[in-house]
């Protein structure tokens, strides 16, 4: 019965896999890469593919195994399958009507949560899932995806706050100005889709507030001096923390940002890191979580991190900033790679971990069989 449960929560996240990889796929033809698929409608795709169809479908996963009822599935069924439909001969509009669909199914699984234990850290997620069904409406109504950044940049940062907030009250932080920081930029996201000179100045100072509330109260201020995967996480939740406090400032300093040099700033500093930073460092704990199955901390884990911070501030410092073709396009392929190696790194640690648990087949084999140290 329990192979069987792994079995179906595997499915549901193998669309999202695809969606991963579509969106990366998509990322190199916009950088003028050549790509292992090319299509027309592809790239256009990249954000809604990487944002509402992959980490959208994981975040949906993750909370309907919280949920433990069966039509909690439904949410990342039908972000997984909007996502793949997009990429379809299907009309566009099936697809994205799909991940309405899903973003409402997500709103659905935080109601029902929610009526089990109200929290100042579930109202936080609730938010966030809010701003995805939000900008999934608009985007099946037309508006250009430029337009409803905000809602985008709101659906996760707020989903993973509210995750943040819920793991630092075990450390005694107070909830209170992480929810009200919340409440702000949602607020801004709105303003900033229907005012977009003063929303889009609201918006980065809502979300500076939120940074300095979240890095001030994470516990990664103490975890960081750990060592192993503590230490690890730490590492990635502060560096995540720090990619969008530099969105923030784009878009205080600059206004808004729908094009150009610094669209591509804010894109990538909340998407590429925050948000990866932010998987990689929780990776360890929600895909055991959703799957059932081990995916022990490794310290070569340490090097995509590198790799993505660095090439991404070569992106956005020296592409960016300086107008450098060359760099956009060496920090683009580098996050791309960097994505890629956290990938087969987590693969190759879960394999390995599952190896170590299996029974051993003889005692010769259990003396000379290969053996796996990982640090948790």
């Amino acid at each position: 019965m329990e192979s069987v449960k792994k079995a179906r929560r595997l499915l549901l996240l193998l669309p999202g896999a695809a969606a991963l990889l579509l969106g990366l796929d998509a990322a190199l033809l916009l950088l003028g890469l050549p790509a292992p698929l090319v299509t027309e409608r592809l790239p256009e795709l990249h954000g809604g593919l990487l944002v509402l169809g992959f980490v959208g479908t994981l975040v949906a996963a993750e909370r309907a195994v919280a949920l433990r009822r069966p039509w909690g599935l439904a949410a990342p069924g039908l972000l997984g399958a909007g996502a793949l439909l997009l990429v379809s001969p299907a009309p566009l509009e099936l697809g994205k009507a799909l991940l309405v669909l899903g973003t409402l199914a997500l709103l659905g699984l935080f109601a029902a949560l929610w009526r089990r234990q109200p929290s100042p850290w579930l109202a936080i997620q609730v938010l966030g899932a809010g701003a995805g069904a939000g900008a999934a409406v608009l985007w099946l109504a037309g508006t250009p995806v430029s337009r409803f950044l905000p809602w985008l940049v709101g659906f996760l940062v707020l989903t993973i706050a509210g995750e943040r907030v819920e793991l630092s009250r075990l450390g005694g932080a107070e909830p209170g100005r992480a929810l009200g920081a919340s409440w702000a930029l949602a607020a801004a996201a709105v303003a900033a889709t229907l005012w977009p000179g003063v929303g889009h100045l609201a918006l980065g100072l809502a979300l500076l507030a939120l940074v300095v509330v979240l890095t001030r109260e994470d516990v990664a201020r103490r975890t960081v001096r750990a060592s192993g995967a503590p230490r690890f996480m730490a590492w990635c939740l502060l560096g995540g923390y720090l990619w969008l406090a530099v969105a923030g400032l784009v878009w205080v300093l600059g206004g808004p940002a729908t094009g150009g040099p610094a669209y591509d700033a804010v894109v990538h500093a909340v998407f590429v890191g925050f948000v990866l930073s932010m998987i990689m460092a929780h990776a360890s704990v929600i895909l055991p979580a959703v799957l059932r199955s081990p995916l022990p901390y490794h310290p070569s884990f340490y090097a995509p991190v590198v790799l993505l911070h660095g090439s991404l501030a070569l992106r956005l410092a020296v592409g960016d900033l300086r107008g450098q073709e060359w760099a956009l396009q060496l920090g683009g392929a580098l996050n791309i790679a960097a994505v890629l190696l956290f990938l087969g790194l987590a693969v190759s640690s879960g394999l390995w971990a599952r190896r170590a648990e299996m029974p051993s087949r003889s005692p010769a084999h259990e003396a000379t069989g290969p053996s796996v140290e990982v640090s948790r």
